[in-house]
This record gives C-alpha cells, structure tokens and sequence, in this order.
C-alpha cells in the first residue's frame, strides 16, 4: 500500500497489552480533518435525532468499524430502535426523498447519501448497499444468547461492522471491488474482522456487562460472556481465553495479507483492502485501550 495520507506512530508512547502481534498504528496526518468531522457529526445528529449527551471526545467516529449495536442503546429499547434503523436502511436506502413522515434516522441517512454521490456516486451507491445489509443482518444477531464461542464469531463479525467498513474503506479509499471478487474479499477478511470483534469484547466487557444488568438482560452480547458459560471459567480465565483467540485470528489474517500482497491473480483494490484492514486492527486495539466509555469502568 502508498501511504500518502497517514504516518506510522512510535509503539513506544501507546499500550497495546500485547495484542497487536506487530502491526504498525497509522494516522490520518491531517488530524484537523477528524476533529471537523467529528464535530460535524454530532451537529448532524442532534439535528436530526436527538442530543448528544455524555460525549467524551473525538476518540472515534460512531460510523467506524468499532461500530456497536449499543451505540443507539437498544439494549434498553432493542425493538423500538430497530425498527427507526431498518426504516432509514430498508428498501429505500438508496431512495434520497424525504418528506413530512420521514423518520429522522432516513432524514440523516438521505443527508449523507446525497453528499456522497456527489463526491462519487458509483462507490456511493456500494457503500449504501453494504450499510443497508449491516443494519438488516445486525438487528437479528443479538436476539438469543450464544452457546459456544464458534455459534458467536460468526455473529459477531457481522456486529462489529463487517460490512459498515467494507462502505467506509472502499468509499474512502476509492476502492472498487470487482462482483466476481466480492465474495472471496468477504471470506478473506472475515478473520481481521473476528479479531476486530472480540478485541473490542475484551476491552469493552465491563461497560456490556454493566448496561445488560441496567437492561434487565440475563446476558452479555460478549465473548467474554460466551466463553464463560461455554468453558465454565470465571471472568479473569475467560478473558485469557479471549486474548489467545484474538491472537489466532490476527495471525491467520496476517497471513492471508502476506499471501494475497504480491498475488497478481487478485486485483490490487481487494490487496489494498486487506490491508486497510489490516492496519485497522492495530487501530480498533488502541481505540478499544484508551476509549473514554470503556475506561471509566
């Protein structure tokens, strides 16, 4: 990959617990840009949704790939909430009109669509498309308890925001993704995305586990929930246990990247794709590591 607009941070001056098994952290280098954006989106959102109470930052972006179901708190309302996404990410998702009986999430949505098409409307359109399957696959992942860690990967990949960051890399990157490659792009990716998932399930457990009781739930959409009940562990093994499949799963990705960088039987858009991907681990950790929400639990 040409890294024109980032630039590699000392390991030195960030934490990682070990778990970034060597992968650089990268950052925009016009920060300013991020801050704008930030700013904006919360401007956008108590525009059109409601305020934005207990902000801590511009830490992260909440359409990122550390995106979470909780990010509109429907573990406390899950059915209502739901229903206001799949209204704004339906079968209209590509539908830019709103009038009087728009819901405010399409109002917001028809917003960001329309100024993307004006930047480029081709990867728009593909991105708008893999926003709209994540909101109709993730408000079906939290309905029951997992019984096995094996049950919950596959769920949580999807939580996480495979899709939601398949959007953003190839909108952002002006990337295109050929049909006939689409699938083995997924099946490539899927364990940097499991990695992404459980990552942020370590780093996040207490603050789940703290709004499931506030909920009333009888559990944790976390592994680390899984892994307990599954492995009859308590709390601090499980999260031994976590750490060693985050691990697994970044080594397997790793691999794959090495594999496919030099491949010439793939096109160089899904080789630059895994990458971002790739470099989007060591992110989602030390976002995870330092993200206000977490650590004041």
């Amino acid at each position: 990959m040409d890294f024109k607009y980032s630039q590699e941070i000392d390991s030195s001056i960030y934490e990682t617990h070990g778990l970034d098994e060597g992968i650089p952290l990268r950052i925009h280098k016009d920060q300013h840009l991020e801050f704008k954006g930030a700013l904006r989106a919360q401007r956008d959102w108590t525009k059109h949704i409601c305020n934005v109470d207990g902000y801590n930052g511009g830490l992260g972006n909440p359409f990122t790939f550390i995106y979470k179901m909780e990010s509109f708190d429907l573990k406390k309302d899950f059915k209502k909430e739901t229903t206001k996404m799949l209204d704004a990410f339906g079968d209209g998702a590509l539908d830019l009109r709103v009038n009087t009986k728009s819901g405010p999430e399409k109002r917001l949505q028809a917003q960001m669509l329309s100024e993307m098409m004006a930047l480029d409307p081709v990867r728009a359109i593909t991105s708008m498309k893999a926003w709209a399957r994540f909101v109709q696959l993730a408000s079906r992942t939290r309905s029951s308890p997992f019984e096995t860690l094996e049950e919950y990967v596959p769920s949580r990949v999807i939580d996480a925001g495979e899709l939601i960051w398949f959007g953003t890399l190839t909108f952002g990157m002006a990337l295109t993704i050929p049909d006939d490659e689409y699938e083995i792009c997924m099946e490539m990716a899927r364990s940097g995305y499991a990695a992404l998932g459980l990552t942020n399930d370590l780093l996040s457990w207490e603050k789940e586990r703290h709004d499931a009781m506030e909920a009333g739930l009888d559990y944790v959409f976390n592994a680390i929930w899984v892994i307990m009940k599954e492995k009859s562990v308590n709390e601090a093994e499980a999260k031994k246990i976590c750490c060693s499949e985050i691990k697994k799963y970044v080594s397997i990705f790793k691999q794959t990247v090495d594999e496919t960088r030099h491949n010439p039987c793939l096109s160089q858009d899904l080789r630059t794709y895994l990458e971002a991907v790739l470099y989007s681990i060591s992110g989602n950790l030390v976002w995870s590591i330092y993200c206000p929400r977490y650590r004041e639990f």
